[in-house]
């Protein structure tokens, strides 16, 4: 049985910014549970995001934000994009996972602070005749 078989009955929420899309799972912790909290395609979080303190922070923001006593193991499966990208996606999926678990609580807290709002900037694309999506070669006047 793999882990999303596992876990596919619990909270969800998806994530994503620039080119990363991240599916987060949250699992309530009981004692039966592994004793990692936090894992990203396999891996522990903390060494996927390179022990970075800004990346970890960014994601346990909506945790910060939200006053619950329940903890939750962090299960996420992440693709595309960079780490920063990756990082703002997973942060998204929780917000939005946790607002499934109590919306009229947690929604409120997480909206006022920003959590919820999708960052749609992406890559313009590149338009004929140019070098790159407004890049122009130099103009020769002769």
């Amino acid at each position: 049985m793999t882990i999303l078989e596992q876990i596919s009955p619990h909270i969800y929420g998806i994530g994503r910014r620039k080119e990363a899309t991240a599916i987060v799972y949250l699992i309530p912790i009981t004692e039966s549970n592994s004793k990692i909290l936090f894992e990203v395609n396999g891996r522990l979080g903390e060494q996927y995001f390179q022990q970075n303190f800004f990346y970890l922070n960014q994601i346990y923001l909506p945790f910060k934000v939200i006053t619950s006593n329940i903890k939750y193991k962090i299960c996420v499966t992440v693709k595309g994009g960079g780490l920063t990208g990756q990082a703002e996606s997973i942060k998204l999926g929780i917000a939005r996972a946790l607002c499934k678990i109590d919306r009229i609580n947690f929604r409120p807290t997480l909206k006022l602070q920003g959590l919820l709002k999708r960052d749609a900037r992406i890559k313009e694309r590149r338009k004929y005749g140019l070098k790159k999506a407004r890049k122009a070669s130099q103009y020769s006047k002769r």
